[in-house]
């Protein structure tokens, strides 16, 4: 048995069948960091071996004595590095929190802890979550999983490579603009954006509007990604709009789904989308698994100004950023990257009424996207517009498509596909779809029906029975 090969679910049953101890798990799990994580930078912040090898033991001895914690029980687990753990420090990849740590556990970390994890350090993000690639002053860049001459992604670029390299069993997420999905297209993975509400974040500033944001399970299976789900979701009245719908034992009952789906195809949202050579092709080998599994596909139009939606998104993102970086700009401006102080300075203009007409138009936009899944289980769009690129660059200045170059206005339009999904507070899955002829990964999102995990796992799950091939591609050890 090579433990770290495992999936989450195995190593799971494997642990409380005492087949593997906890401590064996632990010691498996930090010697290949030692090897891997130098090359690649998933992993950050990372903790004294020697006490978390006697938290190990502790979970040993307390399931000799017959008692789990949950799930994750003996799991060696790593939040990402915009989420409070106390007693590690919670740098969001600034220079300005640097020595930041916090006294107590967010949410999320309380969940996992309480389902058995044991926290082992951080993985790394962007300054701040801004921008899918993860690098910044503090921790440096993390490096493609399958090259590491090329970008993660991000900004759970971190936890996408740490999954990918089986340095980690399974990853949170977080999402934004894509935050979550994009990374896991660039590193062969599978992660959810769950709808709005299903995973609650506490301590937050504002529980009312900063809405556009959510965390998220990210793994290497789909009964994996479904049981983290399962820990990570949940009511909290700390968080009042946070959903209680999600089943408990809903993972265990999942089951493939896909024959007779209605599947709508979006493309580049016809030619609106600049997209690199190759990523609609990719999509469209993936597409076509999904209609040998019985699924019909449908390419459909959008139906809805993308422009209008793109400016709804920078009006939404600009005063949320805004709000969360205004007291470390105050401290010092020069220490924060030029993309988050352009968000800040772009939101100072605004005035309540402008962005009142943003939430207008934006309720506009899901009312659309609830119409438009009245005729269609799915819609779908490819994860990214652009293969991983250059480890070096700061973002993407222009998209070579194959009708041209495509300058790219924004630090963040070369990104603009994920944010329809995001806008609406729709679930996302992002699946695998295959390689490039450089070996490098890309995915696609399904988009599900409001509140649809449930079904969006199970056509999920069908789909991962028939990629196996792509997804016994593993990414080398250096």
């Amino acid at each position: 048995m090579v433990i770290t090969e495992l999936s989450a679910n195995e190593l799971s049953q494997a642990i409380h069948a005492q087949q593997v101890s906890c401590r064996e798990v632990m010691q498996a799990y930090l010697q290949r960091i030692d090897s891997l994580n130098p090359h690649f930078n998933a992993l950050v912040s990372l903790q004294d071996p020697g006490v978390l090898l006697a938290q190990a033991q502790a979970c040993d001895t307390e399931l000799s004595q017959g008692h789990s914690r949950g799930w994750l029980h003996g799991f060696p687990i790593a939040l990402k590095d915009l989420v409070d753990v106390a007693g590690i420090p919670t740098t969001c990849g600034s220079p300005l929190l640097r020595h930041n740590v916090p006294a107590q556990d967010a949410l999320l970390t309380q969940r996992l802890k309480a389902a058995g994890g044991i926290v082992i350090g951080k993985t790394n993000t962007p300054e701040w979550g801004l921008g899918s690639h993860t690098f910044n002053e503090v921790f440096g860049t993390t490096r493609n999983a399958y090259n590491p001459a090329f970008s993660a992604g991000g900004s759970s670029g971190g936890a996408a490579v740490a999954l990918a390299q089986r340095m980690l069993p399974v990853a949170d997420g977080s999402d934004f603009m894509g935050s979550l999905r994009n990374p896991a297209a660039w590193n062969n993975v599978f992660g959810l954006r769950p709808s709005q509400g299903r995973v609650p974040a506490y301590p937050a500033g504002d529980v009312w509007v900063s809405q556009l944001g959510t965390d998220g399970p990210m793994a290497r299976s789909l009964r994996d990604l479904a049981h983290l789900l399962e820990v990570m979701a949940g009511f909290d009245a700390r968080a009042p709009l946070s959903l209680a719908t999600l089943p408990t034992g809903f993972a265990a009952a999942l089951h493939p789904q896909a024959k007779g789906l209605r599947i709508g195809w979006l493309g580049d949202l016809n030619g609106y989308l600049p997209m690199e050579a190759g990523v609609l092709a990719a999509c469209e080998h993936g597409l076509k698994r999904l209609q040998d599994l019985g699924c019909r596909i449908e390419p459909i139009a959008l139906g809805y100004s993308p422009e209008a939606a793109w400016q709804t998104w920078l009006a939404w993102r600009r005063v949320l950023t805004a709000s969360r970086i205004a007291p470390q700009v105050a401290k010092g401006r020069a220490l924060v990257k030029p993309e988050a102080l352009w968000e800040f300075d772009q939101a100072a203009g605004m005035t309540a009424g402008d962005f009142l007409q943003a939430s207008t138009e934006r309720t506009a936009f899901y009312q659309h996207m609830v119409v438009l899944l009245q005729g269609f289980d799915v819609l779908v769009l490819p994860s990214c517009q652009v293969w991983p690129f250059d480890a070096g660059l700061r973002w993407p200045q222009h998209i070579q498509t194959p009708n041209g170059l495509v300058e790219m206005d924004t630090y963040h339009r070369w990104m603009e596909v994920v944010l329809y999904a995001s806008l609406a507070g729709l679930p996302a899955l992002n699946v695998p779809v295959g390689f490039n002829p450089q070996g490098l990964p890309m995915g696609m999102q399904l988009i599900g029906q409001p509140q649809g995990e449930q079904a969006l796992l199970s056509l999920g799950l069908a789909y991962e029975e028939v990629v196996g091939d792509w997804l016994s591609i593993k990414p080398p050890s250096s």
